[in-house]
């Protein structure tokens, strides 16, 4: 991605150099609670399932503490930055230009393997998350080596699209989405709920492409192979594709994200269109 002349977001809350207390007034982490986690990164479940644990230390910004010197910006912290900028850009120019009323943008916070939220504990297992109730991505940089590594997803696209997913998932919470879907869910079933589940992601996935097209429309951000980046991403972290590494079969019923061929599809259609109107994932025949 073209980023060098690109500003850095102000909305980045670094807690790289923060612990979360495992015990102690407010409560502690069970190890019930890391074992789900796990799992839900191995199966794409929806971390705010699993975040609820019941705990003071959940929430409560006391629930952590400082160990040694906060880590100094690197080269990826500014990349993100960046990506979160262009982001902020994008959908403030979109919400105006729809008459949706301004953009309020999300935060990001950095961090390393357990943070509070007001969704429940965060847990790098569970990779990258939106939280709804403080309207923040919350993000361990090591979910990117992770990527490269074990996923075959390398590059800074592919990073790129990660973020701009989860700030998807931002725009849905504007826009009520989130709050209209989550009373839904609570009147079906699991299989039910987790068809309406695979919608939001898919969603997220379009809107995401969006940001792509207009960010490389106005700014010249994207180079060659970028978008090829983000497609294998979105390939890559397909429950289908997921469910047969972890476990050597898939269980269409226990989707919560959609297949990777669904997953690059939406992509693309919102890449394609630069149009959020193509993104309705809710009315769609067929994804």
């Amino acid at each position: 991605m073209r980023l060098d002349d690109s500003r850095e977001s102000s909305n980045v809350e670094d807690r790289r150099g923060h612990r979360i207390r495992l015990g102690g007034r407010g409560g502690k982490i069970g190890i019930g609670t890391i074992v789900l986690a796990l799992v839900a990164a191995y199966f794409g479940i929806d971390p705010n399932v699993i975040l609820q644990t019941g705990s003071d230390t959940a929430t409560d910004p006391s629930a952590y503490t400082t160990t040694g010197e906060a880590p100094a910006p690197t080269e990826q912290t500014r990349f993100v930055s960046k990506v979160l900028g262009d982001t902020e850009d994008v959908w403030g120019s979109i919400f105006q230009s729809k008459g949706w009323g301004q953009y309020r943008q999300p935060t990001l916070v950095l961090f390393t393997d357990v943070t509070p939220t007001a969704c429940g504990t965060g847990q790098a297992a569970m990779g990258p998350f939106y939280c709804p109730g403080d309207s923040k991505v919350y993000l361990d940089l090591s979910f990117f080596e992770q990527m490269a590594q074990e996923l075959d997803s390398p590059g800074d696209f592919a990073q790129a699209y990660v973020i701009a997913h989860e700030v998807g998932h931002h725009v849905q919470h504007l826009l009520g989405i989130t709050q209209h879907v989550d009373q839904a869910r609570r009147r079906l079933d699991t299989t039910a709920a987790n068809q309406l589940s695979v919608r939001v992601e898919l969603q997220a996935d379009c809107l995401a492409g969006v940001w792509a097209r207009q960010s490389a429309s106005e700014r010249n951000t994207l180079e060659q192979g970028d978008i090829e980046e983000g497609l294998n991403a979105a390939s890559a972290i397909g429950d289908d594709r997921l469910q047969r590494r972890t476990q050597g079969r898939i269980v269409p019923d226990s989707f919560t994200h959609g297949t990777s061929q669904q997953r690059t599809q939406w992509f693309s259609r919102g890449f394609k269109s630069g149009d959020t109107a193509q993104c309705d994932t809710f009315n769609a025949s067929s994804l």
